[in-house]
């Protein structure tokens, strides 16, 4: 009885989550309708913000196969006690990596930006 309880939990959960998530966002759209506000002007996503989750879960997938591939084929007669902080250090360094190259990335796009905005200006 219980293995078959959690998918049904799990299922149920999410749905009210959505069906939560939904009448939220249409009482506020009414609210600001109300209020005489347009509920179309809502903020836009920022786009570096997705490109820094990616990039830090590359890094941090990168990392984990990287540990894996040398606990494997490099560190062979490690044992298992040790091979932890490879684990944890790859994982960290990729996810630093990726953090990084969406730092530069995010960088000189706003350079690019800010460099066609003066040219256009004059």
């Amino acid at each position: 009885m219980e293995g078959i309880l959690v998918p049904i939990l799990i299922s149920l959960g999410a749905f009210l989550m959505v069906f939560g998530l939904r009448y939220l966002e249409n009482k506020e759209r009414m609210a600001m309708i109300e209020r005489g506000i347009d509920p179309g002007n809502r903020k836009k996503t920022n786009p570096a913000g997705a490109l820094k989750w990616g990039l830090l879960f590359v890094g941090v997938g990168s990392g984990l196969l990287l540990a894996m591939i040398f606990t494997q084929y490099i560190f062979v007669n490690m044992d298992e006690d040790n091979q932890v902080p490879v684990y944890f250090g790859l994982i960290f360094i990729g996810g630093g990596l990726g953090l990084l190259r969406s730092y530069t990335l995010t960088k000189k796009e706003a350079a690019e930006e800010k460099h066609t905005e003066k040219q256009s200006v004059y």
